[in-house]
């Protein structure tokens, strides 16, 4: 028994410190997910887009938000990226300053008020960029931006591995990979892995394209693997994946606050310009005569 036990702790602080230093490399997202009120969507979106503002007005936590196209469409989800736990804070005082000098401190409260009443949930996960398992992920900052940056559309399968499982799915993870990075029309493949707010062996594949079309020139395992290594992912996946999820979703410039270097790709995305004032009214025909 205390066998096992010290070889279960030894486990879990070889898993710690690989995890560190793979925060080291490529960092954290820190998500928030909020599902909406059907019938106080419309609401939802109108305080989002004045907590928005009073973020980007006031220089506050850089946040891009993501609304799946196909999945769940009453649903927002809220992704910053951190360098470590001390930069959660970090973010997370910054958002709160800009909102209470938007607003002020009962005035915040009682935006945070509205949107709670608006939604039916709401939850949040810190996940590790998984750089080590990502396929053909940009190592330079400026270009992993400009990725993002040039990015309106994404599609994310969420695998939640069996407990236990773990190195046989990354190493099937590493096998697909050492194929697709040596293809030339094969495109960047991001994996990251939750490590707090939700099972540890939950990951999260995604693929950020320009658009919708770009889904139809992906290529396709098969093509990748072969029918042999289809053949044992088959059946490495039926050993170790417990359930998955997927969903397509596009990026909401209008809520988000993305870092400068992710703006900088595309501009007139990222920053949209507020809505003009609609132009004057002709006047009437009334008006018209009483003005003769």
């Amino acid at each position: 028994m205390k066998k096992t036990l010290m070889w279960c702790v030894i486990g879990l602080l070889s898993l710690w410190s690989a995890t560190r230093s793979q925060a080291q490399q490529a960092g954290y997202l820190d998500v928030y997910i909020a599902k909406l009120k059907p019938e106080k969507a419309t609401e939802a979106e109108a305080i989002a887009k004045k907590i928005t503002d009073a973020n980007r007005h006031n220089n506050g936590d850089r946040v891009l938000v993501e609304q799946p196209v196909y999945g769940d469409p009453y649903t927002l989800i809220f992704v910053t990226q951190r360098e470590s736990y001390a930069d959660v804070d970090k973010g997370n005082d910054a958002f709160m300053a800009s909102v209470n000098k938007a607003f002020g401190k009962e005035g915040s409260q009682k935006v945070f008020n509205d949107w709670s009443n608006c939604l039916v949930s709401a939850r949040s996960q810190l996940r590790i960029r998984r750089a080590d398992l990502s396929s053909k992920m940009p190592s330079d900052p400026q270009a992993f931006a400009k990725l993002v940056g040039e990015s309106r559309v994404l599609r994310t399968i969420v695998i939640h591995v069996r407990p236990g499982h773990d190195a046989e799915f990354e190493a099937q993870i590493k096998e697909i990979n050492a194929h697709a990075d040596k293809m030339p029309d094969t495109h960047a493949v991001l994996i990251s892995q939750v490590v707090e707010g939700e099972n540890s062996g939950a990951y999260y594949i995604t693929f950020l394209r320009k658009s919708l079309g770009d889904f139809d020139k992906e290529v396709m395992l098969p093509d990748i693997l072969g029918q042999e290594g289809m053949a044992k992912l088959e059946k490495t996946m039926a050993e170790v994946e417990q359930h998955s999820d997927s969903a397509i979703y596009r990026f909401r410039p209008d809520l988000s606050y993305p870092p400068d270097q992710v703006a900088g790709a595309a501009p007139d995305f990222w920053n949209p310009k507020p809505m003009m004032a609609a132009a004057k009214a002709k006047p009437s025909a009334a008006s018209a005569k009483t003005k003769k």
